[in-house]
């Protein structure tokens, strides 16, 4: 069995020659290779039934050495408090959080309702640490965001001007990894100090480009309807035209997530294997710093990339703004809890301190909410980041490579211009359980429903 089948059942690619052997065996003792892989996939989520086992027993007896070998290390870290919100959350989040929250360098944690598995923390995950930054907490999308400009322009125009609308996003904005301008938008941002890291310095001009582009995955430019029940946001009740994006710092962003978490891990390498992807970066060392330096540069990049998108789409139906609101929901914060300046990083996790703002989108499909923040000290003051995802994007593809994409939106009310299966509204959590699992977090001030839809088009390689 070749090593992309035994890592499809499941087995560690560490464990492949031992693996090889054990199929081996099985194979030399005439039996079926289908049922071969069903053992393994068996194996791979509890070895100790396979201990005795003929042909399998060496690959068992090796993964649970291994197990145990991991356990003794973890044993010496001490976990923090933390605490969690909804119960819809897959294990092998829950036991992320648990790990993060063992770091030497945790204070405590928090782990939001639309959780799922990620790199180290968990996507939904919130942990504050002592002059500690992790960039796996972070995030490899730095400074990912939302962002909303509410348009002086009537709803009706979503049904009569809707070509108009749609052309508006394919113009003035990129979809897709490497998408970028051959004529560079202009902004501010590109004044900054891009000296600040060896990434950022080689990789300027290639930001550049992609200033005022979307990107992949999960990243979306959408018109909508905004529904005020009561007057707030300096608008009066009623339902208003509006624009929201979520994307990131594209692929400069990526490139100072990967540069500094390698020399985090490497950094740390008495870190076992459940924790090495939470290695940390001391803020008192040179390396700390250049990647705070970085990570602040991409929060302003990814403000200006945004910033792009929704001028260049206002100019371009030549409307005004009535309302501009935005909030980032992957980065680390400087900030003071229970008596001392911790650093908060929130993975896929909005800020929501007292009376703050912010943007909470639910799928393709779903309505999304603006919320104000209650401060709540247990969460370290966050809220989830959306809906959270039901499957991962490979289980999608799969479960509705079937699907028209468009035709499914149409049915609730949606004109998608582009997506891919992995985005369907069906891979994603219920964002109203979502909300009401987290009602002691945030009020909701408003309600978006997304009429006109696009993202990167199916089988672009997602970024977030």
């Amino acid at each position: 069995m070749k090593t992309k089948h035994l890592k499809y059942h499941g087995i560690p690619e560490e464990y492949n020659e031992v693996a090889t052997e054990a199929c081996k065996a099985w194979t030399a003792a005439g039996k079926d290779d289908r049922e071969l892989g069903l053992l393994l996939k068996a194996l791979a989520k509890d070895a100790k039934p396979f201990l005795n086992h003929p042909q399998l027993g060496p690959l068992a007896t090796a993964m649970l050495e291994k197990q145990t070998q991991i356990e003794k290390a973890m044993a010496v870290y001490q976990p923090k408090p933390w605490q969690q919100w909804g119960e819809d959350i897959e294990p092998t989040s829950i036991e992320q959080m648990k790990n993060a929250v063992k770091l030497p360098v945790a204070v405590r944690g928090a782990l939001m309702p639309d959780a799922h598995l990620g790199y180290g923390l968990p996507i939904g995950g919130v942990l504050a640490t002592r002059q500690a930054v992790i960039p796996y907490a972070v995030g490899v999308d730095i400074a990912c965001r939302m962002k909303m400009t509410v348009l002086d322009m009537p709803t009706s125009a979503l049904a009569k001007k809707e070509k108009k609308l749609a052309q508006a996003i394919h113009e003035e904005t990129r979809f897709g990894m490497g998408a970028r301008f051959e004529n560079k938008r202009e902004h501010p941002v590109m004044d900054k100090d891009w000296l600040v890291s060896p990434v950022t310095q080689r990789l300027k001009d290639k930001a550049w480009a992609q200033l005022g582009t979307s990107g992949s995955g999960n990243h979306f430019v959408e018109f909508g309807t905004l529904t005020l029940e009561t007057p707030d946001l300096g608008l009066d009740a009623g339902t208003y035209l509006a624009l929201l994006s979520h994307s990131g710092s594209r692929g400069t962003g990526a490139q100072v997530a990967a540069h500094y978490s390698r020399l985090a891990m490497d950094s740390h390498p008495e870190l076992p294997k459940p924790l090495r992807h939470l290695a940390w970066l001391d803020l008192n060392t040179e390396a700390g710093q250049e990647y705070w330096a970085a990570m602040s540069l991409m929060g302003n990049y990814a403000a200006a990339n945004h910033a792009c998108i929704h001028r260049a789409i206002a100019s371009h139906l030549g409307v005004e703004v009535l309302l501009d609101l935005e909030n980032h929901h992957n980065y680390a914060w400087k900030e003071w809890h229970d008596g001392e300046e911790v650093i908060v990083h929130r993975k896929g996790a909005t800020p929501a301190g007292e009376g703050v703002l912010g943007i909470i989108p639910g799928s393709m499909g779903d309505p999304g909410f603006i919320v104000r923040g209650k401060g709540h000290n247990a969460s370290l003051h966050s809220a989830s980041h959306g809906a959270g995802r039901r499957m991962s994007r490979t289980a999608a593809n799969k479960k509705f490579k079937n699907l028209n994409p468009e035709t499914e939106l149409q049915k609730r009310g949606v004109t998608l211009l582009s997506a891919g299966w992995d985005e369907l509204p069906m891979c994603y959590k219920d964002i109203r359980e979502v909300m009401a699992d987290q009602a002691d977090l945030v009020e909701t001030v408003a309600r978006f429903d997304p009429k006109l839809v696009k993202m990167a088009p199916a089988g672009e390689k997602p970024e977030d």
